[in-house]
């Protein structure tokens, strides 16, 4: 039998503003012993992990991306090709991002976006970081498409909100987690919040069955109460999924990441 490359794999999903909650995740898998060395991530997942394959910590993180309102990172745009622009998390990573390219990272890091010409998702992990970041967390619609030599790219959760296929293969032990979760919902009115209920019924699919590879799995029902695009209630929801974590842990042989 062929030995794993890497010794533990995090994937992290797409969910917008529920996305702090991977950072809850990471803090209490660093608490318990348990530090990943290879992350894919989609979204909000790519989101936190490139900044924490970057060599910041999760609380580290969630100051950075905790700053201030959703305006700050969302301003209304001409609605040509999105409503809202992401200037504001562009700006963020250009300030704080210490490597530029995916070779300096500290933690091997893959990335999904949805290539939109030819209808598949697309796997980074090499060259320059910032625009397969953005694209990956470009929810279409909302967001303006990022081009990437010559091709038309939008959020990586489009077609695989989970990716675990960069890294399925190449891991010792998988941890999935997932902030997506869909439960029910009283009112859908308004463009952005029928945008972004449409978004998160197709980012759902499959879940499921993916869900049943990993070695440890966390998806907090609870995240169903929160907004995609409501960064505002980020400590909150950090705290849910440290709390989600530390009693998945319980459920198994900690070893077995380390």
């Amino acid at each position: 039998m062929k030995e794993a490359k890497y010794k533990c794999g995090l994937v992290l999903s797409g969910g917008g503003a529920r996305g702090f909650a991977h950072l809850g995740l990471l803090q209490a898998l660093n608490d318990a012993g348990i530090f990943p060395d290879v992350i894919s991530g989609t979204s909000a997942g790519a989101l936190a992990g490139v900044l924490y394959a970057d060599g910041y910590t999760p609380r580290e993180i969630l100051k950075i991306m905790n700053h201030g309102s959703r305006l700050d990172f969302m301003r209304p745009a001409m609605p040509r090709e999105g409503l809202l622009q992401i200037g504001g998390i562009i700006k963020i990573l250009t300030s704080v991002l210490r490597s530029k390219k995916f070779s300096e990272l500290k933690v091997k890091l893959y990335v999904t976006a949805t290539d939109l010409n030819n209808g598949k998702p697309v796997y980074f992990s090499e060259g320059s970081l910032l625009d397969p970041v953005i694209a990956s967390a470009s929810i279409p619609v909302l967001f303006q498409p990022v081009i990437i030599d010559n091709i038309c790219y939008v959020d990586g959760g489009v077609l695989d909100n989970l990716p675990l296929r960069p890294i399925e293969d190449q891991c010792r032990s998988l941890i999935g987690s997932f902030v997506n979760p869909v439960g029910y919902m009283d009112k859908v009115t308004g463009l952005i919040n029928i945008a972004e209920r449409t978004f998160m019924l197709s980012m759902s699919k499959e879940i499921i069955e993916k869900s049943k590879k990993f070695d440890l799995f966390v998806a907090p029902p609870e995240l169903t109460g929160y907004k995609i695009l409501d960064p505002e209630k980020a400590e909150e929801l950090f705290r849910l999924g440290y709390k989600a974590t530390k009693e998945r842990l319980k459920t198994v042989d900690i070893s077995r990441f380390t």
